[in-house]
């Protein structure tokens, strides 16, 4: 729940920058000089990055949470067997083997979006964010039915 608060008020807050960055790029426009429509296109454009970039974030944490869910209620979710520092640190070698057993699942059924759901929670947890979010790109691509690209 922590992170979805923290999810909206992060969102809200960029929301708000697009706006406040829009309406000075309208008013550079309406200014009406070459150089200062020109600036004010350019602030434009960022915005329009920024929302696109926050959408496209948004419908992967909902499909990720969709494929949780999912397997939530098939029993299907990994345990939670990671060995933790006292101060609740996950041990990066307990995460190493865990990741290892998961890695192999998934290559020995490359077409199970379950496997690569676990993968990615396992990428997490060895601290491998960005193959954690291609690891979940590929089940959530798996669970639609689409292309996957290797």
């Amino acid at each position: 729940m922590r992170a979805k608060i923290t999810y909206l008020v992060t969102a809200a807050v960029l929301v708000f920058y697009f706006v406040l960055v829009g309406s000075r790029g309208v008013l550079l426009i309406q200014n009406g000089t070459l150089l200062t429509v020109t600036f004010g296109v350019a602030v434009l454009i960022l915005p329009l990055i920024g929302i696109w970039f926050l959408w496209k974030n948004t419908q992967f944490v909902q499909r990720a949470n969709r494929l949780a869910a999912e397997l939530d209620a098939e029993g299907g979710l990994p345990v939670d067997e990671l060995v933790r520092t006292p101060s609740g640190r996950i041990d990066r070698d307990s995460a190493d083997r865990v990741f290892a057993r998961r890695k192999e699942e998934a290559e020995d059924s490359p077409d199970d979006w379950r496997c690569w759901f676990r993968l990615a929670v396992a990428y997490q947890d060895a601290r491998d964010t960005p193959r954690a979010r291609k690891a979940m790109q590929r089940a959530i691509a798996l669970h639609a039915g689409r292309p996957v690209s290797i």
